[in-house]
């Protein structure tokens, strides 16, 4: 089983996504994590990114897709993926639908998070990381995950905030590009969703990421 996760910050995406790998056995795969990786190891492709990311620029799709479609190749992932992240517009969408068939893979899942701009901002600022797992939800606008004090409610490890989060401008500009549907992360995600309503191949599902991080991951899996 291979799915595209699609969210804005704030969605629990990545929370919904570890929650997937835990039940499936299935590789939780983050775009980000691709890049550390190869910069990390010396790769070819990690070390052409890195010469990008030192300038400030970003890394085109020619270095970027080869590494996305490197990760989904090893073992670990013949069981299936999850990839979270990647494609951030619709260009890219386009990219990795072509990467994809030659390199005869299939998508067989594509999920969307729903959720208000605004619910989106307030989650991202309220949001605790534990150092010991970033997935553990803390959040102390959130009732039902608010932390225990300054330690996180699920393990008892010290919480952190990123600075990025607490940055209204940072997430104002990533949200702008997210919500675009003319040829940001939305429109992506509609590219897909076109595919799914054409060809009946792939399943394109959508969830509210207004409730509960249980009751979303019930409907997620219900729909699966």
């Amino acid at each position: 089983m291979n799915i595209l996760f699609f969210g804005p910050n704030g969605s629990g995406k990545g929370t919904q996504g570890a929650i997937l790998k835990d039940k499936y056995n299935t590789p939780h795969i983050e775009s980000g994590a691709i890049f550390r990786d190869n910069i990390g190891k010396g790769t070819e492709l990690g070390a052409k990114a890195k010469e990008y990311i030192d300038r400030g620029d970003l890394v085109p799709d020619e270095i970027t897709i080869p590494m996305i479609l490197d990760r989904l190749k090893q073992d670990d992932c013949k069981v299936g993926w999850l990839l979270d992240g990647f494609p951030r517009n619709k260009n890219q969408a386009i990219k990795l639908d072509e990467a994809l068939k030659a390199a005869d893979m299939s998508l067989d899942i594509v999920v969307e998070i729903l959720l208000d701009k605004e619910i989106a901002k307030n989650r991202i600022m309220g949001r605790r990381l534990c150092v010991n797992d970033n997935n553990h939800p803390n959040n102390i606008y959130i009732d039902v995950i608010k932390p225990d004090g300054d330690k996180c409610r699920v393990c008892g490890g010290d919480l952190k905030t990123r600075d990025d989060d607490q940055d209204e401008e940072a997430i104002s500009k990533r949200h702008a590009i997210y919500y675009n549907t003319e040829d940001g992360t939305l429109a992506s995600a509609y590219y897909f969703k076109d595919i799914a309503a054409q060809q009946g191949a792939m399943k394109y599902i959508t969830l509210d990421g207004k409730p509960s991080v249980k009751d979303v991951t019930a409907e997620l899996v219900s729909k699966l």
